[in-house]
């Protein structure tokens, strides 16, 4: 069997600064999304310029609306659909049918998803001002929003559950959800019984680019929604973009991607297994391990090696390690938090000591989500912790948060400024506003500085 190879190892300072940019700066234009048997699954055939086709996908359903939605549907996914929508009898019919101990873990990650949502619900506030105005924020939920659910090969009701359940925990009116059809024409069974427990308005069976366009412009069976939530391929990532100045979208999303900071107090196993979890996802899989001890990378790459014959995606994994792994020494822990604010991990384990924990969480300020512990799998988050699995990749963490409620609402400010306030406000709005050459703006102002 051929040793294991990662694209770095050996001392964080000693990298030459081009592989450390190469590190740094991963390019997800191949890939974006939960796996590539999805991206596979929903990418046209024999394309290679993704923003064109794109491009050309969207102007087709802005100007035919269902009939190229139906069209791509025969190229891409081989069927022929008579109708988009899936009745809502049929989701129910999928929940019936689940497995009864997946049905369970499903309905727990609900539960789960719309507690911790509902703890961190943005909330309306008010204050007054040094001069008496009264301010007020308050969130209004979206009317309506979209969730798109990979589907093809591959199929991660996790990924539906995440975006719906905190629209419907912010009070989003209407959910709807678009996910590939399969063969018999509809998204698989268990897809369709996430949206029945996540308690959707509506289902259809529209993938890939074109379904991020028949969102955002509306066609005769697909609305409009004012947001677009939830992974897919680099055609799904980049409609998205294309299609952001008519509607929102959460932030882009990419390959998977892992950073583990951890100190001699870590295990060997725990840290191969959490390195094998990951870079299972998905050959462009990013996974990097930063430790103070040289000893624990050394025992991490043979246990990494005595684990990986045993691994079904064992060519994934290898493919993933060699083109976006490392396992990186340093002399410190707050070099490897220096690190770790400047990869900007969608998702960041840390296993040091306790008294370890505190600073470095302080110190710790560019991640989607942080894990802490050696018993705080990764896994756990995707699944069933209830905090969100959707999060920046790329180094996006650096600007953006990971889906939560706040994505669906928008916020409405309002001013109560009465007399007492406006004439203390009036003679330096009339200073400002002729400093910026707006005599009327002015006035306006200076008409109740004698209130």
């Amino acid at each position: 069997m051929s040793a294991l190879r990662f694209r770095a190892s050996g001392a964080l300072a000693a990298l030459a600064p081009a592989l450390r940019r190469a590190l740094i700066d991963r390019d997800a234009s191949e890939v974006a999304g939960a796996d590539a048997a999805t991206a596979a699954a929903d990418r046209p055939v024999g394309s290679t310029d993704v923003p064109a086709v794109v491009a050309r996908m969207i102007a087709r359903v802005r100007a035919e609306g269902d009939a190229a939605l139906r069209d791509f549907a025969r190229e891409f996914d081989g069927v022929a659909l008579d109708a988009l929508e899936v009745p809502r009898a049929e989701w129910d019919a999928a929940l019936a049918a689940l497995d009864p101990a997946l049905r369970r873990a499903m309905e727990r990650s609900a539960r789960n998803i719309r507690a911790v949502h509902e703890a961190f619900a943005p909330e309306a506030r008010e204050c007054i001002t040094p001069d008496g105005v009264r301010i007020a924020r308050r969130p209004d939920p979206l009317e309506r929003v979209g969730v798109y659910a990979p589907g093809g090969r591959a199929s991660y009701p996790s990924s539906l559950l995440m975006g719906a359940i905190p629209a419907r925990v912010a009070g989003v009116k209407e959910v709807v959800v678009c996910s590939p059809p399969g063969p018999d024409g509809r998204p698989s069974g268990v897809l369709l019984a996430a949206a029945a427990l996540a308690g959707v308005d509506r289902v259809f069976a529209v993938g890939g680019a074109g379904a991020v366009a028949a969102m955002a412009l509306g066609t005769d069976s697909v609305p409009a929604v004012d947001r677009i939530v939830g992974p897919g391929n680099a055609y799904v990532a980049e409609a998205k973009l294309q299609v952001s100045s008519v509607v929102g979208i959460d932030s882009p999303a990419g390959p998977s991607e892992l950073l583990i900071l951890a100190d001699d107090s870590a295990s060997p196993v725990v840290l191969a297994r959490e390195i094998l979890a990951q870079a299972e996802h998905d050959p462009d899989a990013a996974v990097i391990l930063v430790t103070e001890a040289v000893g624990l990378a050394d025992a991490v790459r043979l246990a990494l090696t005595d684990a990986i014959a045993r691994e079904p995606r064992a060519s994934v994994i290898r493919a993933a390690l060699e083109r976006r792994g490392a396992l990186l020494t340093t002399c410190s822990l707050a070099e490897a938090a220096a690190f770790s604010n400047e990869w900007a991990p969608e998702h960041l384990l840390l296993i040091v000591r306790p008294e370890a924990v505190p600073p470095m969480l302080e110190a710790l300020r560019n991640a989607g989500t942080i894990f802490v512990g050696s018993s705080a799998s990764v896994a756990f988050g995707d699944y069933l912790s209830g905090a969100n699995h959707v999060l920046p990749t790329g180094g996006a963490a650096r600007r953006y948060s990971g889906l939560s409620t706040s994505d669906f609402v928008r916020w409405t400010t309002t001013q109560w400024i009465d007399m007492r306030a406006a004439a203390a406000l009036a003679r330096d709005t009339e200073t400002f506003a002729r400093a910026e050459g707006l005599p009327a703006h002015a006035n306006a102002a200076a008409q109740w500085a004698d209130a």
